[in-house]
């Protein structure tokens, strides 16, 4: 079945980006996000041995999430993650994944920071455009890149703290994309109880934003 990523995103409004030293904490993370009501996780590819973490959280997600790859730069690591199960991929920057992604059918969140690169992975086949670093330039960066754009659907990931949540959201941003500041070091063997407890705070946090 093809997933409308785009649709997703905007109906679960957080991306979870698991980053971490360790597979099984790896798993374990996703695992607590997924079973706390977060809809939408990745893995980076810098994760020790993430398609098996992949398909670990495949088999573990509730109907209604998806689970995808994250760091996704070559042609070869699309095929890695395809086989593994994953329902979407992420992208760090404007690279050779997101056309062979797109060739696949399997839907792209694309990295990009300028407007250029925004319209530019676009037209490669990019599903939705992962505005990154996004804390470098905030809200008004992003209202200013959307501007010329508005159809183009911007999720805002890189830095983005609880307190950030509804301006993104104000400045037209489909869904924020969570790392460090949800993850922390539970993908790596931290504190499980304290990830589950970051992540009610932040589904809060979206709700009270967008009324979703």
């Amino acid at each position: 079945m093809t997933v409308n990523l785009t649709a997703e995103l905007a109906d679960a409004r957080i991306l979870a980006v698991i980053r971490g030293t360790d597979t099984a904490g790896a798993i374990a993370a996703g695992t607590a996000l997924l079973e706390e009501g977060v809809r939408l996780v990745e893995v980076a590819l810098t994760t020790p041995d993430a398609p098996r973490a992949i398909e670990a959280l495949r088999a573990a997600a509730p109907a209604g999430s998806l689970v995808g790859a994250g760091t996704v730069l070559t042609a070869a690591d699309v095929a890695d993650v395809v086989a593994a199960g994953a329902q979407f991929v992420v992208t760090p920057a404007v690279v050779e994944s997101i056309a062979e992604a797109a060739r696949r059918g399997v839907p792209v969140a694309a990295g990009a920071f300028t407007p250029t690169e925004a319209y530019t992975a676009m037209r490669m086949g990019a599903s939705a455009i992962k505005l990154f670093p996004a804390s470098v330039g905030g809200p008004a960066y992003l209202k200013a890149v959307r501007d010329p754009f508005p159809d183009i659907p911007f999720v805002a990931v890189g830095g983005v703290g609880l307190a950030d949540v509804p301006g993104y959201f104000r400045a037209g941003a489909i869904a924020v994309g969570l790392g460090g500041p949800l993850v922390g070091d539970a993908a790596s063997g931290g504190d499980l109880a304290a990830l589950r407890e970051r992540a009610r705070t932040y589904l809060a946090a979206v709700q009270e934003s967008t009324g979703s």
